[in-house]
């Protein structure tokens, strides 16, 4: 307790904005959240809870034919890839661990849909005995989060489609009701304020379960929240609000799963799953660059970005674990979908732009401030450059989660492809419990962000909460060979402003050129590109790139800063060499 208190308290210490709307509140001139009940959405008001107990029998599924584990298996797990010898199993999920998500991540099995093969059936069986005499009871530990039991429960109902379900059948499946319980008792709703894309999940976890077990309350239940809470986490163009083209793909996946179910079920909200399952596969075409898909925002734990790069129409990763039956379904339905219009996805913070062999895409949140709660990163006035299919300047992603050290640092513009003023980023650290009318107040108007041709403009006014600093503009332009970036600061006073690229190409002083000189080697050869400006000098330091969560890969930051007084411009150029 005490250690919350001074966390809190350094919050409102480093803080200057949370103190305003301290104030304010305390005087009753900023509005606080409507009032709610926890748990309990209301389009669930009135809804009651049958027995759970499931009206199947362990006749109904076959049983995984699993022996002992007769040799070690390497578990990919968040944040470590997990070497397990036959025995280790009993104390496994015990064990400390150096990051919460790699525990949670055993106890979710989420390592079974990323392997295969009788290895991986045997472990199954062996890591689910000790599982279910450990933790087979509802509890209130990480265990039974609901988040977590939902994605352990869809992971062992997707084992016993495709290899049959855990023994003993007849207990498994009373603990696996006991799953729904669990979930729709703590179901992840705190306020329209607050509440995140878990909830959904939730909803599909019951779901599934309701139609596995044939558990009539869950079903419903589940139908109800997935369509309700596709309204609030989807926005118009059917992009994920919360900031990440990652988890993007994830919700993609997950609404994909539930339509996949409700077809083999016959039901009938099936065309409605279609729908949003259809609207979240239209933006995907937008997310994904010549060179691979940019990790803008948060990377989850749940799964690498390359499990789901199937939502992209090719047989891979999850799309290539499926049944036949469900395969050739998702295949076709990502065949049938039209990507989704560049205006009304631009509309909603996503920009693409393509000239000559240069092609970007550029995350502006809708009114500057992260979405909080959500997974984005402090990136306005950033973006991702691919040159035909060379990844050139590059959204870092972010390795792990936490409130300070390298994982705060992650989710900062210090390692973004974007201006810095005095230290300050773009935009203050967003909370779910203040009102757009506080943030108005301090931030002003919206960005504004128009492309076309060969360039992309954007203006946002998030610096004119510091002392004399107005709006930023940003003017990117693209010839054949060259990207020139053009900066221009309003205001009065002395200010140092940094602009910051992160790049996977070896990086090095130019001899004689000037600049940063990035070198890729390709299998079709050497290609240059020279990094440069005539207002400040270029310093390279060494960094992480992160491909997963918990895995990276050596790339490098490139910072031109410079102390100038205000009304100020700025030029970067990168040419092709």
């Amino acid at each position: 307790m005490f250690k919350n208190f001074l966390r809190k308290t350094r919050q409102i210490a480093d803080d200057p904005v949370l103190r305003q709307w301290l104030v304010r509140r305390l005087t009753l001139r900023a509005s606080a959240p409507a009032l709610f009940t926890a748990h309990r959405p209301p389009y669930l008001d009135g809804f009651s809870v049958s027995a759970s107990s499931p009206s199947i029998t362990p006749g109904d599924f076959r049983p995984l034919a699993a022996t002992l584990p007769k040799g070690a298996i390497e578990l990919p797990l968040a944040g470590l890839t997990l070497k397990l010898d036959p025995g280790d199993e009993k104390e496994v999920f015990q064990r400390s661990y150096k990051d919460i998500e790699t525990l949670l991540a055993l106890h979710r099995f989420a390592w079974l849909p990323l392997r295969g093969g009788e290895a991986a059936q045997n472990w199954a069986q062996a890591l689910w005995n000790v599982w279910r005499e450990s933790f087979g009871e509802l509890g209130d530990g990480w265990a039974w989060h609901p988040y977590t039991a939902a994605e352990r429960a869809i992971n062992i109902l997707d084992l016993a489609e495709t290899q049959g379900l855990p023994e003993p059948v007849d207990d498994t499946l009373a603990v696996l009701a006991r799953h729904a319980e669990a979930i729709f008792q703590r179901l992840e709703y705190f306020g329209d304020h607050d509440t995140s894309n878990h909830l959904s999940n939730n909803g599909r976890g019951l779901y599934r379960l309701g139609l596995a077990l044939d558990l009539d309350w869950a079903t419903e239940a589940g139908a109800r929240i997935l369509e309700q809470e596709s309204k609030r986490i989807l926005l118009t163009s059917g992009v994920l609000r919360e900031g990440s083209s990652h988890y993007h793909l994830l919700i993609t996946r997950n609404y994909v799963d539930a339509w996949l179910a409700a077809r083999r079920h016959g039901r009938a909200e099936e065309p409605g799953l279609r729908d949003i399952a259809s609207r979240a596969l239209a933006v995907v075409p937008w997310l994904v660059l010549p060179g691979g898909m940019p990790l803008v925002g948060d990377i989850s734990p749940d799964c690498s970005p390359e499990h789901l790069l199937g939502l992209t129409g090719a047989n891979i990763g999850w799309v290539a674990g499926l049944c036949e039956d469900d395969r050739s379904a998702v295949l076709a339905l990502i065949d049938d979908v039209r990507p989704v219009d560049a205006e009304q996805l631009a509309s909603d913070g996503w920009h693409r732009l393509s000239s000559g062999p240069w092609t970007g895409l550029w995350h502006c949140a809708p009114k500057g401030w992260a979405e909080a709660p959500g997974h984005g990163h402090q990136d306005t006035g950033g973006f991702e450059l691919h040159f035909n299919d060379i990844p050139l300047l590059v959204d870092p992603g972010r390795g792990a989660y936490g409130e300070d050290g390298e994982a705060a640092r992650y989710r900062s513009a210090e390692v973004h492809n974007t201006l810095t003023v005095s230290g300050c980023e773009p935009y203050p650290v967003n909370k779910p419990y203040y009102d757009d009318a506080f943030r108005t107040t301090i931030t002003g108007a919206q960005p504004v962000v128009t492309s076309g041709g060969d360039e992309v403009r954007l203006e946002h006014f998030g610096f004119q909460r510091l002392t004399g600093v107005g709006a930023l503009s940003r003017q990117w332009r693209f010839t054949e060979k060259t990207m020139s970036l053009s900066d221009s600061l309003q205001g009065r006073g002395t200010r140092r402003i940094t602009r910051r690229f992160m790049t996977p190409l070896k990086a090095e002083a130019g001899a004689g050129a000037g600049g940063i000189v990035l070198t890729h080697n390709g299998s079709g050869g050497t290609q240059s590109f020279l990094l440069h400006s005539p207002d400040a000098v270029a310093v390279v330091s060494k960094t992480t790139l992160w491909q997963a969560y918990g895995r990276g890969r050596e790339g490098f930051a490139i910072t031109f800063s410079t102390e100038a007084p205000l009304p100020w411009s700025g030029e970067i150029r990168l040419e092709a060499i």
